[in-house]
């Protein structure tokens, strides 16, 4: 026995014998490998700078590396701001100097300033880097589709009565807050609405149910009413205060928006309840503040609420390519054009190709064949016979297993990243935020793969 008390280890010493730690230095050794890939990332934040005093903000290469550090281990704007304060790795990895914590309002800014063109740049640079390393040289590619979902609940036409009566409200009561206070007359319905959305949804009987669309309809036209008597109000306001004036303007166009979105969910509650039509998908509205939400509808399936995107992977489980797409497209019409931008993006076909049995036709097997892709296998055959898409069975089988694995590509991205559902608002937001997902998927990728060879 020792008499003599053993020094405590550090908690740094523990963390660097821990595999994350490593990852994290691995990964901002690949980022410091070339900073061209900021520029698109600084301008974007000059757009959005605020001309304001006060100490220096965050730089693009802090900001940026703060939106992969998100990503990666899915944090919130609320647990990104305690880590980058608690922990040396995090910090080291974004490069804070000392005394330096970002605030939660302050990462949130930064970060969704970042374009969709900001991510695309280091997205190509990540690809340039793997090629330079021998670890992807895009000849051997999977192609597969997938939905993510948007920020929003399960849309019923009740729910989105509700949700229009609701902010409307909210507004024109935010609206009498002014000074001068507007004339405009306004009542608040919004505790009977809500009675009414609760009877449509724990109803039986459809006589009840149909009573309650009645009575959420009489209320959102009379809520409606209100908003065009205060909207021209409030456009022409004119306080003393130019933040008052500013506030008026934009809760007249905020409202304007709104009536027309509220106006259209009473149209399909009327043809859908009461009349028994079937509204297409094209036609329906299914949020008031995620207006660029598709209906995602796949057989067999639940029915989900985002946009499909498409995604092209490689041999070395990067996903080398993604494409966001608007409405419900069929696969079989998305297949030749993501080929031909992964042609356009190495500059080369790649020599073998597999694809989901959704993307089968033969069309794209003869348009495929004539981009000079040796081996173009679906997972379906769908009327293709094995000679017609690769040379042997057994080329055919490799390649059907090889498909496979972008199945598993896209769990860990919907599992580990948080692409199951997008929380950033808007069309241009979700598209940042699918390319800030890949980003710091690929990132995290290329640094296990460089580990493993050291």
């Amino acid at each position: 026995m020792r008499r003599k008390r053993n020094p405590q280890t550090t908690i740094f010493e523990v963390l660097g014998k821990h595999p994350g730690p490593r990852e994290l230095e691995q990964m901002a050794n690949i980022l410091a490998t070339n900073h061209d890939m900021l520029d698109q990332a600084y301008a974007d934040l000059l757009k959005k700078r605020r001309h304001d005093t006060g100490r220096l903000g965050m730089t693009a290469e802090q900001v940026v590396r703060c939106a992969l550090l998100k990503q990666f281990r899915e944090l919130s704007y609320d647990d990104l701001a305690y880590y980058l304060a608690d922990s040396h790795s995090f910090r080291s990895f974004v490069r804070l100097e000392p005394g330096t914590y970002p605030a939660k309002s302050t990462l949130q800014e930064n970060i969704k300033a970042l374009s969709e063109d900001a991510w695309l740049a280091i997205h190509q640079f990540l690809l340039v880097y793997a090629q330079q390393a021998k670890i992807e040289n895009g000849r051997k590619i999977r192609i597969d589709a997938t939905a993510v979902q948007t920020d929003i609940h399960r849309p019923t036409d009740a729910s989105l009565l509700w949700d229009g009566v609701r902010i409307i409200t909210r507004w024109l009561f935010e609206g009498k807050e002014l000074e001068p206070r507007p004339a405009y007359r306004c009542s608040d319905h919004r505790r009977v609405v809500k009675k009414r959305l609760l009877t449509t949804l724990n109803t039986t009987k459809q006589e009840i149910r149909q009573k309650a669309y009645r009575d959420l309809l009489h209320y959102a036209g009379r809520v409606i009413g209100y908003a065009e008597q205060a909207i021209p109000e409030l456009a022409e306001f004119g306080g003393d205060s130019l933040a008052d004036y500013l506030r008026a303007r934009t809760l007249a166009e905020k409202m304007s928006r709104a009536i027309d979105l509220l106006r259209r969910v009473m149209d399909q509650t009327e043809r859908r309840v009461f009349k028994g039509e079937s509204v297409p998908a094209s036609e329906k509205v299914v949020s008031l503040f995620e207006t660029h939400t598709d209906i995602i509808v796949k057989k067999r399936r639940e029915t989900e609420f985002g946009h499909k995107v498409f995604l092209t992977g490689g041999a070395s489980n990067l996903i080398l390519d993604c494409l966001v797409e608007r409405g419900n497209p069929a696969d079989t019409d998305l297949f030749l054009p993501l080929l031909e931008r992964h042609i356009e993006q190495y500059g080369r076909p790649p020599r073998q190709s597999t694809a989901d049995g959704g993307f089968a036709s033969k069309a794209n097997l003869a348009g495929a064949k004539a981009a000079q892709v040796k081996d173009v296998v679906f997972a379906k055959k769908r009327g293709l016979s094995i000679v017609e898409m690769a040379k042997s069975n057994w080329v055919y089988r490799r390649l059907r297993n090889f498909r496979a694995g972008i199945e598993a590509n896209i769990s860990t991205l919907k599992r580990s990243y948080g692409m199951k559902r997008c929380n950033w608002s808007g069309w241009e937001g979700f598209k940042a935020y699918m390319w800030s997902t890949i980003v710091a998927y690929n990132l995290n990728v290329l640094a296990r793969i460089q580990l493993a060879k050291a």
